[in-house]
């Protein structure tokens, strides 16, 4: 299978593509600058899109990981946090970011047998778990669920399938040192539910290890 990751130069990213590559998929990953195997694909400036289109060339994509995603305003106060800067930076990348390489990759998906998109949100995102703060980063991580929910609705009739997960508190530069799992762990049951999406489960937004998050 042919999995593209975005995202893929650290963390939860580059574990799912060591995890994809060693059990023999053929990965293309992105990141910011490209380099060191992978294609470049900026959302902080406007994506250019062309140079993923090249290396995917006539080809399929079999399952598309939209991971690339950042968590711009941790720990800011809410007096006088939060610039408008911050929500555009925050809400294109984690919502647009996915959008824009979904569409950009859609006649790649289509020419696969059985594809597959898995958008990296959390459970941040879920209204039933509203503790305050972070209002940048849970928004835009409910809005990437809402993304996958509406898309799995549009992309039935391709039996395009998309799923929405969390991936657990990581230990990466994001998570911190104390968090719950490590990348590999994460990676690992991620993969497993990626290979469970099928046009007849799209549209679930749930955890690593397979719990549903309610939304």
């Amino acid at each position: 299978m042919r999995v593209v990751i975005t995202g893929a130069s650290r963390g939860i990213g580059a574990a799912l593509a060591a995890a994809y590559d060693e059990r023999g998929d053929t990965v293309v990953g992105t990141s910011r600058s490209g380099g060191a195997g992978l294609v470049p694909l900026d959302f902080d400036a406007a994506p250019d899109f062309a140079p993923l289109r090249d290396e995917v060339g006539a080809g399929a994509v079999d399952i598309l990981v939209c991971n690339a995603g950042i968590y711009p305003d941790k720990g800011q106060p809410l007096a006088d946090g939060y610039p408008p800067e911050m929500w555009s930076r925050g809400l294109f990348v984690n919502v647009a970011g996915p959008f824009l390489t979904i569409q950009a990759l859609l006649p790649a998906l289509r020419r696969s047998s059985a594809p597959r998109i898995a958008i990296v949100s959390s459970a941040m995102g879920s209204q039933d778990r509203a503790p305050g703060g972070s209002y940048i980063y849970r928004a835009s991580k409910a809005a990437a669920v809402n993304l996958a929910r509406n898309l799995a609705r549009d992309l039935a009739p391709d039996s395009i399938a998309v799923g929405a997960y969390h991936p657990g508190w990581v230990r990466t530069e994001m998570g911190g040192a104390g968090a719950d799992i490590d990348a590999a762990t994460s990676a690992g049951g991620l993969v497993s539910r990626i290979d469970r999406l099928t046009p007849e489960t799209t549209g679930v937004f749930e955890t690593w290890d397979g719990q549903p998050i309610p939304f």
